[in-house]
């Protein structure tokens, strides 16, 4: 690999050539900088840039962030999922208020102690805030160095990231640690693409081992694949006269203090009949549960839910939700005394999960 010292300077004038203009870069801002490397990592960057401009626009330096509610933390993120993220951000900003004097910590191993900042985001914004010669080593750097060197160590190992970070360090310019860093960066993410790069146009085109071999598809290559577990939900919108009702996911697990409607959750797909007599089912509807009608959309006649969305498949990382959508009126809350009771206007007042905000989207259409 000694060969291959002129990576960075390549790199570094393909980016002067190709770069994205974004909001986040040529600053030096290591707020600015967080907040958009939190938002980015499970986002594409055309729907983050929106987010992290909106999210900008209302919390705007460390200490504004630390002083507000985590509701409308969790508000302004709205729609990007991951919400541990925005958890996150509000408990480290308000970490730095009380431990740094508000002032963000400008070395890696200070930036390591604050909740939700990892090996990469603690390096970048050391790197793109300081230039400290810290190696961001994301899914686009690992793409393209595997490829580059045809690097068959996994990459979702601790020996394989800690192989590439050595590696992408050795190739580093450390006097532009920043530059260098954001130009890996972005040459994987335009360049050197998951499926299909156009290897014609690539300027290591002619030192990429991967593409000498014909192999490039084949890498980088991945020890540990997750899997995927399937999750069906059943909502209620219930009316009770002009309110409606909302639950507080609380805990730990998915959309943890995000609202949405009351709901049954299972393993297992669920017919109308078999969901009626469901314990969570009942609990929600006392009284009403016993005789499922035959058309398994009305039962004792006292209450009538109707079917608005079906089988609406929402995929996380891990998990594929199938979710159900029922709308019903009642006079008797009984069973209802945990949920939040609003008036249907008022929902856009609370931080609900992207799944109902697809569901409410496509109601209101």
């Amino acid at each position: 690999m000694e060969n291959y010292r002129f990576v960075g300077e390549k790199i570094l004038t393909w980016y002067q050539i190709h770069k994205r203009t974004l909001p986040w870069r040529n600053i030096t801002n290591p707020y600015k900088i967080w907040i958009s490397e939190v938002i980015l990592q499970q986002t594409r960057v055309v729907q983050g840039l929106e987010y992290y401009e909106r999210f900008i626009g209302r919390f705007p330096d460390v200490h504004t962030l630390a002083a507000a509610d985590e509701q409308d933390v969790l508000k302004y993120w709205q729609g990007l999922g991951y919400y541990s993220r925005a958890r996150n951000l509000h408990a480290a900003a308000r970490s730095i208020e009380t431990h740094f004097g508000g002032k963000f910590p400008e070395d890696y191993e200070s930036l390591l102690k604050l909740k939700g900042i990892g090996e990469y985001t603690a390096a970048a914004i050391a790197s793109f805030a300081f230039n400290h010669p810290c190696p961001v080593v994301d899914g686009n750097v690992f793409r393209f160095l595997s490829r580059l060197f045809a690097i068959e160590e996994p990459i979702d190992t601790s020996k394989g990231k800690k192989f590439f970070t050595e590696l992408a360090g050795r190739l580093m310019d450390r006097r532009q640690a920043g530059l260098f860093n954001q130009a890996i960066m972005e040459f994987g993410a335009l360049q050197c693409v998951p499926v299909s790069p156009d290897c014609g146009i690539c300027t290591f085109a002619s030192h990429c081992l991967a593409k000498m071999q014909g192999k490039v598809s084949e890498f980088p290559v991945k020890l540990n694949k997750p899997k995927t577990k399937e999750l069906y939900l059943y909502y209620f919108l219930i009316h009770s006269g002009e309110f409606i009702f909302l639950k507080k996911r609380e805990g730990k697990g998915i959309w943890q203090n995000l609202y949405e409607f009351p709901s049954v959750e299972s393993e297992i797909p669920l017919s109308f009949e078999d969901l009626v007599k469901r314990t969570d089912f009942q609990a929600l509807f006392p009284g009403n549960a016993s005789h499922p009608a035959p058309d398994s959309e009305t039962f004792d006649t006292s209450l009538i839910f109707k079917l608005l969305i079906k089988n609406y498949k929402h995929v996380l990382t891990h998990r594929i939700l199938y979710a159900d959508f029922y709308e019903v009126s009642v006079e008797n809350t009984l069973g209802l005394e945990e949920y939040k009771k609003i008036r249907q206007s008022e929902i856009g007042e609370y931080p609900i999960h992207r799944l109902m905000q697809s569901f409410l989207e496509k109601i209101m259409e």
